[in-house]
């Protein structure tokens, strides 16, 4: 099979351990999650500031809903297309299964640039959206949260969108996670994948019998996650020698401050002309000299192209999908150790089922509860995976992938024949 694009990985990554599950759950159990539920296309046709209407494309896709509502996050980008949302929407459900919640996969993608928008056209084309896929949109069919080019005060529209067309102050059970606190998210839901990334850090180090005091550390990405990542792997004292994003890439051997670049990028909007490092080619800063690697950027950066050049003994996934399946085996060759994406970020839809349970029940939980919860789940089930590579000999990839497979077929199993 040919691999490249988001959907052709996901497919290669489930395609991977099919012969570990058929004779347990049978070819046509396996076959019912090759593909997706549903794929639907929307055509949006908000009108702007500028007063003309603007038709913009947009997807919505539902994986599976064997283990419960579809759950994922909107992807707003220029490129985003259908077959990524349904390979996103593919990992998703893997993804919940492994980390123990009760969702399926689902995903959306609307195809603008964001950075293109005014702030109220933003507003307008999510509430667009939001009425648009209305009917798709619901505590038990399909909850969406933030992704790349979305916020917690987009999804505050969505909310208010959904009240507004129901006369209502507020929903009637969770609609949408990734909301701002006072509208009924959940403290720390922000910077959940992130520190979810470092924690899964820190077990692979530990489970090398690596100290993260020290470890050099370079991160591709400098948004929601890889700052976050940063922030906290550089708390746990590792030192951040690279950081890049979309715009610029920086490197200082001796150690970057990330809290100053933070606050750099905020009042700049630039990683560029940081004065605490020197510019370095985003080609280049994945292949710096590092004990860890973060990757959480785009999908599909580490290739076959240049994996042979790449030096970090750990690669933790942030982002969704980055390693193909091609530099997966050349890594593995060499001893690389990685944390797949399915279980390395899954600490943003954790945290996304603690604001769905506390909006459901009307509790409040502190941020305190959200990061012990987070941390003790991220450690169980990354000492489950490790424990399943021992036990069977299979990578880290293919034991998360085996573990959250298998989840789903049993509950495909358990729902028996359809009525």
């Amino acid at each position: 099979m040919k691999h490249g694009t988001l959907l052709e990985n996901a497919r290669a990554n489930f395609e991977a351990v099919v012969p570990l599950l058929v004779e347990a759950f049978g070819q046509d159990t396996l076959d019912t999650l090759r593909h997706p539920r549903s794929r639907t296309e929307l055509r949006l046709a908000p009108r702007f500031e500028d007063g003309r209407r603007h038709v913009v494309h947009a997807f919505v896709v539902q994986h599976s809903n064997a283990l419960g509502p579809c759950k994922g996050g909107i992807r707003m980008t220029g490129g985003v297309t259908l077959d990524d949302v349904t390979a996103l929407a593919m990992e998703m459900t893997w993804k919940c299964a492994l980390i123990g919640v009760p969702f399926g996969g689902g995903k959306s993608g609307i195809v603008q640039e964001p950075e293109s928008l005014a702030s109220d056209d933003k507003e307008r084309l999510v509430r667009s959206f939001t009425r648009g896929a209305h009917h798709l949109i619901h505590p038990v069919i399909y909850v969406p949260a933030p992704d790349m080019g979305t916020n917690e005060n987009d999804m505050g529209y969505m909310k208010d969108t959904i009240v507004y067309s129901a006369g209502q102050a507020t929903t009637q059970g969770c609609y949408v996670t990734g909301k701002p606190v006072v509208l009924g998210g959940v403290a720390g839901r922000r910077e959940a994948t992130g520190r979810g990334v470092a924690i899964a850090t820190a077990e692979a180090m530990s489970a090398l019998g690596q100290k993260m005091e020290g470890a050099r550390v370079v991160v591709q990405g400098f948004g929601n996650v890889g700052s976050v990542a940063a922030l906290c792997l550089a708390e746990m004292g590792a030192v951040i020698i690279g950081i890049g994003d979309v715009h610029a890439s920086v490197q200082n051997t001796d150690g970057l401050d990330v809290v100053s670049l933070v606050d750099h990028l905020s009042a700049t909007g630039s990683l560029g002309g940081f004065m605490g490092g020197e510019a370095i080619a985003h080609d280049a800063l994945l292949e710096l000299p590092c004990d860890i690697l973060v990757p959480a950027a785009a999908g599909g950066q580490i290739t076959a192209a240049n994996a042979e050049r790449i030096h970090a003994r750990v690669i933790a996934e942030g982002a969704n999908g980055p390693t193909t399946p091609e530099a997966d085996e050349i890594l593995a060759s060499r001893g690389v150790f990685i944390v797949p994406d399915i279980l390395c970020n899954a600490g943003g839809v954790f945290v996304s089922y603690l604001e769905y349970t506390q909006e459901t029940q009307q509790e409040q939980m502190s941020e305190e509860t959200v990061r012990v919860r987070l941390e003790q789940r991220m450690k169980d089930r990354f000492q489950e995976v490790y424990a399943t590579t021992q036990a069977k000999g299979l990578s880290m990839r293919d034991a998360a992938m085996y573990m959250g497979v298998k989840r789903v077929c049993e509950a495909v199993v358990a729902r028996g024949a359809l009525p």
